[in-house]
């Protein structure tokens, strides 16, 4: 009986910086290895809720939530969709994705735990030190939280 391969995941979002980690994840560890890839890979994207989106409750707000769960449904296949074709692009086969509702911080971690991973790939939208402890950062939370391997993939900067 053949060993099972180590799990890795990648986790995406609608942003450049999580595709850019995607296309390295697939460039450095399984295009070189075709048709024997090294990892079992998982692609979660985490879509929101529409109530964690919304941000409020009272009057209006029922009538508010279908329409903005369309919409993150409509996103969450857009980026489905676009991960699937540049996996595709690379020849890339036996590949999971996966849309989890959440917040990607505890969906992606609680995924690391579901799959065993081994390591866990994300992009870098390279917040600086305010923008972050503002917004959060999915990065830093799972490098100290995730129990794995955590690759963060920094997307170069273009010189003008």
């Amino acid at each position: 009986m053949a060993a099972e391969k180590p799990v890795m995941i990648v986790g995406i979002d609608d942003s450049e910086h999580s595709f850019y980690a995607l296309d390295r994840a697939l460039e450095h560890f399984f295009v070189p290895h075709a048709p024997n890839f090294p990892f079992k890979l998982f692609v979660v994207y985490a879509k929101p809720s529409a109530a964690s989106t919304a941000g409020f409750a009272g009057a209006g707000a029922a009538e508010v939530l279908p329409f903005l769960e369309a919409d993150l449904r409509r996103v969450a296949a857009g980026v489905v969709d676009k991960a699937k074709q540049l996996i595709i692009s690379k020849s890339v086969n036996d590949v999971t994705l996966e849309v989890i509702e959440g917040d990607a911080r505890n969906v992606l971690c609680e995924a690391v735990e579901k799959h065993h991973a081994s390591v866990l790939v994300l992009g870098s939208h390279g917040y600086g030190a305010i923008k972050r402890a503002v917004l959060g950062s999915v990065s830093d939370y799972c490098a100290h939280h995730a129990h794995c391997s955590v690759m963060i993939v920094k997307k170069p900067k273009t010189k003008h």
